[in-house]
């Protein structure tokens, strides 16, 4: 049986997935990306394929993605983030959509046509506005567990807007509504929606709107927002985090097909 691969080693997690001919996911697996990437791709593939009782020598083809795309020598190929977001989602939806990624440190906007061609991205500014590592300080500032703002956001029923879009400034800004006595759970909507609200601000919707990333997988309180605010339904793939991964390792079926015999 051959088995493709394809890892996605972002600033905070690298995510891999292992899938047959066919795009159906064998494996998967995802870790901290920490400071060696080779040896985080090395773990996560070894762990993956004996999870699918499989080996290194049914791998027919890897791509690899992400900050760390570079790092992964057993990668035959690399893609951008871009490219293998659209892929994955278009996969999944294949129509015209806008894919939303939320990064741990950047956020892009996709436009793909019906047959999944790329028509134009957007990438936020050099800014931690707007994307996951805005989150996580907020949670830091709010001495709350990340895996808990989702549920604290869902609890929320009042509008507490962020008036700073700075990650610093809006941190100075918590702190002061933490004095007033404003409700935690009213601080994390109010985060969440400054990073819907940025989102918006980069690019208009064409066609369905898919999210994809790590902070939409662990936050669907978020993903509901950010439909809410360009009023339709964000769609979300199976596996929002491992979009990336399977859009890379859907493009190293293309590139062993490609090869010739």
């Amino acid at each position: 049986m051959k088995v493709y691969c394809g890892i996605d080693i972002g600033a905070s997690a690298a995510k891999l997935v292992v899938i047959d001919g066919a795009g159906r996911v064998c494996a998967q697996g995802v870790q901290r990306s920490g400071i060696d990437y080779t040896r985080t791709a090395d773990t996560l593939l070894d762990a993956a394929l004996a999870n699918a009782g499989l080996d290194r020598s049914q791998v027919a083809g890897a791509v690899s993605t992400g900050y760390g795309r570079d790092n992964v020598p057993w990668a035959a190929g690399k893609m951008t983030e871009i490219a293998c977001h659209g892929k994955g989602a278009w996969f999944h939806f294949p129509q015209p959509i806008t894919v939303i990624d939320i990064g741990a440190q950047d956020s892009k906007v996709i436009h793909l046509d019906e047959t999944g061609k790329r028509q134009s991205f957007k990438m936020n500014r050099k800014c931690a506005a707007g994307t996951g590592a805005f989150i996580e300080e907020i949670a830091h500032r709010l001495a709350v567990d990340v895996a808990q703002l989702n549920g604290l956001a869902a609890k929320s029923a009042v509008d507490v807007p962020l008036g700073s879009f700075c990650t610093v400034f809006a941190a100075t800004e918590v702190l002061e509504k933490i004095r007033k006595g404003v409700a935690v759970e009213d601080i994390v909507k109010g985060a969440f929606s400054s990073v819907v609200k940025r989102i918006v601000e980069m690019d208009t919707l064409t066609g369905a709107l898919v999210a994809t990333g790590g902070v939409v997988a662990h936050n669907p309180v978020l993903a509901h927002m950010l439909g809410k605010a360009f009023s339709t339904e964000a769609l979300l793939p199976p596996e929002p985090q491992f979009t990336g991964a399977f859009g890379a390792a859907l493009f190293a079926i293309e590139k062993n097909n490609a090869q010739p015999a």
